[in-house]
């Protein structure tokens, strides 16, 4: 997992409260459970205007010019400004893959469905709450100001505005560790790696049956 210590994005603004899961990444892209190539169907139904389907090229289709992510303006954007309840709806966890994968490392909204909040932290993305009066003012600023940037600090948990003002933030420690480290769930494991060979070691020495090598550990023929 990609570590996130300080990053500075252009702002994508999506104005929309109860953003779901289906919204995020619809449903007929769920039969892969490969990390991988669920980018380019981020916001699949709002983002083009035919219909998408898993191994259509991406290229081939009519892009919806009215989505926000369509506009030049914010092309590479990196931070996604949204609003209340955002990735509400089912648990998958293919909704912060393809958000990550098109290139987001941060989502601002003044609340989240709890599932979804979770699975970003495991998936690098860095969701943040902030107040309703703050969302409103970044979507004003983002609005008025092409090429709006913000910087965010995951350690010193600021955010700094393009005025140079800095908005504090709060994260759970454990959940800040781990990204400031870039550990998901199977690099925290492995950060004991000798312990678990180890252990594994002196388990097979009391129980040497259970060890695949050992003769009474194979399959008698029928």
């Amino acid at each position: 997992m990609q570590q996130f210590t300080v990053f500075q994005g252009l702002v994508a603004p999506l104005d929309r409260d109860n953003v779901d899961t289906d919204a995020i990444i619809p449903k007929q892209f769920l039969k892969s459970i490969r990390k991988t190539g669920f980018g380019p169907h981020l916001f699949d139904a709002w983002r083009y205007l035919d219909e998408g389907f898993p191994g259509k090229d991406p290229a081939t289709r009519q892009s919806n010019p009215d989505f926000i992510l369509n506009q030049p303006r914010y092309q590479g954007a990196g931070i996604l400004l949204a609003r209340k309840n955002f990735g509400c709806g089912s648990s998958r966890e293919h909704a912060p893959w393809a958000l990550e994968q098109y290139g987001f490392r941060a989502i601002l909204a003044s609340s989240f469905a709890d599932i979804f909040f979770g699975n970003c932290f495991k998936n690098g993305l860095l969701p943040i709450v902030l107040t309703e009066a703050q969302i409103d003012q970044l979507f004003q600023q983002v609005y008025s100001t092409p090429g709006y940037t913000l910087t965010i600090d995951l350690e010193r948990t600021l955010i700094q505005l393009a005025d140079g003002s800095e908005w504090p933030f709060e994260v759970q420690p454990f959940r800040r560790y781990c990204l400031l480290h870039g550990l998901d769930d199977i690099g925290l494991t492995l950060r004991h790696a000798d312990r678990i060979r180890g252990f594994e070691a002196q388990f097979l020495s009391h129980y040497p049956w259970l060890s695949r090598q050992h003769p009474s550990s194979a399959l008698s023929p029928s």
